[in-house]
């Protein structure tokens, strides 16, 4: 897929972030987009800079939708299918996150992160590979994280999640590769990028959450969403398997292939000196 001129592209959590900035460049390059969120307000929030952008009505079809909800994700992918003529790209990029030692996490947040983070991208892909293939020149982005490459203390469900995608990712893509589909796949590991994802996350009783969002935001948030995004568009075009978004991403991704099960360590004892 060499341009999104004219494409059908679906972004799940396109109410704001890399979602919002995916939806923003894809506009410019004359997609015509389906975007959803779970929430309204940013969703209209991306739906009127859009259209400040200059993408006209009927450009831009978008939808409150829970990638949890199962039955939503059918009705909605057959929904934009048959309003829209086609889909060749979907992007599942709807994620929320969780700070906090494993002991003090429950069940029902463990299940939360597990449910929206693997849970939606399974949704998402099951519904619409279908019309991927029939597009003929399909493309599948799925957002892991740096930390679908690494462990982290602190990030057990986010790290069992984003592992999980990872792992769906790659097989999904060899299956497309061992049938002949025309759906090319891309698994996406962004680092610290300038979202509201660590405002909005959950943490559990022994973690303020509010010095964990600013030290996010102060420390580790150093990549733009507009950079993320034009990432993520040209692995697409390049029609590449893997993205590795952000320098920190890259940096750490290369100490784990080089330093292999022993990175655990080093990230184990800088993780006690730069923790909030």
């Amino acid at each position: 897929m060499k341009s999104l001129d004219g494409k059908v592209v679906v972004i799940t959590g396109a109410g704001s972030g890399i979602g919002r900035a995916l939806a923003l460049d894809a506009g410019r390059q004359g997609a015509v987009l389906a975007l959803s969120d779970w929430d309204e307000t940013g969703l209209a929030e991306t739906a009127s800079l859009l259209a400040d952008a200059g993408t006209g009505p009927g450009q831009c079809r978008t939808d409150r939708l829970d990638v949890r909800d199962r039955e939503a994700m059918r009705h909605y992918a057959a929904s934009v299918s048959e309003e829209l003529g086609r889909v060749n790209v979907l992007v599942n990029n709807a994620g929320v996150a969780l700070h906090g030692d494993f002991e003090e996490v429950s069940y029902e947040d463990f299940e939360w992160v597990i449910d929206v983070d693997f849970w939606g991208v399974v949704h998402g892909t099951k519904e619409f590979l279908p019309h991927l293939i029939a597009s003929g020149d399909g493309h599948l982005v799925n957002l892991s994280s740096l930390f679908g490459l690494m462990g982290m203390p602190g990030q057990t469900a986010y790290n069992s999640a984003k592992f999980a995608v990872r792992g769906f990712t790659e097989a999904l893509r060899e299956e497309m590769l061992v049938a002949g589909h025309p759906v090319g796949v891309t698994c996406v590991h962004p680092g610290g990028i300038r979202t509201a994802i660590a405002r909005n996350a959950r943490t559990t009783a022994s973690h303020d959450q509010a010095e964990v969002a600013r030290h996010f935001d102060r420390r580790l948030a150093r990549t733009t969403p507009e950079k993320a995004a034009e990432v993520i568009w040209a692995a697409v075009r390049a029609g590449r398997p893997r993205a590795v978004v952000g320098a920190d991403a890259q940096l750490l991704d290369v100490l784990v292939r080089v330093a292999g099960p022993r990175y655990q360590d080093v990230v184990a004892r800088l993780s006690k000196r730069l923790a909030p």
